[in-house]
């Protein structure tokens, strides 16, 4: 009779430890991780922010990103300004509060109610973020520091905020044209790729000499200013090829151009 107890008993107890793992696993039950979003937004003068196809698709693409990336407690977004100095240029930082609290014995009202108050706390924030970042896309940057776009200055930026943890995606609001005076450095303006096997072969010289930022593998989208009539002398695609390859050189995943 023992015997029969304690195996009564030993089932017992690896069925609840069955049922919590269970609970763990299923997906409905799990909370999203949260997400790192960096945007890039350019402030150097070859950006007409003006332009109002510029500044249209530039306004659509950031409600796009909020919508995308803002769903729970502890979604970072962060905004960088391109130009002279980028990696010193924080604009915004910004972490999202609303939680969705459900207790365990919650029944199917209570549940209801506590999704339809966190939608609305969670809508309230993106607005407010959605603002402030429409806020900096508006701002004109007068400052000497508009003369040169240093978009290299962006990768230690990414490789801290791969440090976080969290999932990371990266957005480029800008022309791409890297243009830096500096020895050493390049200035596309000046001296832009001819051709896309150039541009791989400089991207790929870049990175050894870039290996040190440790980026991980966030998704990366570059947003290009351009209209679809602009010539080759305005969006050159040997350009995005030489970032298209960079970032693939230093371990990014997706990397797309819009």
């Amino acid at each position: 009779m023992k015997i029969i107890l304690k195996s009564c008993l030993l089932l017992l107890t690896v069925a609840a430890c069955s049922s919590e793992n269970g609970r763990e696993s299923d997906p409905s039950t799990r909370k999203p991780e949260p997400t790192y979003t960096l945007i890039f937004l350019d402030k150097s003068r070859s950006v007409n922010e003006n332009k109002t196809f510029v500044t249209q698709k530039y306004q659509q693409a950031i409600n796009d990103i909020v919508e995308q990336n803002i769903h729970t407690k502890g979604d970072k977004l962060e905004v960088y300004l391109i130009h002279e100095n980028t990696s010193k240029a924080r604009a915004l930082s910004l972490t999202t509060r609303s939680e969705l609290e459900v207790a365990d014995n919650a029944n199917a009202t209570d549940q209801e109610a506590a999704q339809t108050a966190f939608d609305l706390s969670l809508g309230r924030e993106k607005a407010a973020i959605r603002q402030r970042v429409l806020q900096q896309l508006a701002t004109p940057n007068h400052s000497a520091s508009g003369k040169e776009t240093d978009i290299q200055a962006s990768l230690p930026v990414i490789a801290r905020a791969n440090e976080s943890g969290a999932a990371v995606k990266i957005y480029y609001l800008s022309d791409m044209v890297e243009s830096v005076y500096r020895a050493g450095r390049r200035d596309f303006h000046k001296t832009p790729p001819k051709d896309n096997a150039q541009a791989e072969t400089w991207a790929k010289a870049d990175a050894e000499k870039l290996k040190q930022y440790t980026i991980g593998s966030p998704d990366i989208t570059m947003i290009l200013p351009f209209e679809p009539n602009a010539s080759v002398k305005q969006n050159n695609p040997a350009v995005t090829q030489y970032w298209q390859t960079l970032f693939q050189e230093l371990g990014a995943g997706n990397v797309e151009e819009q």
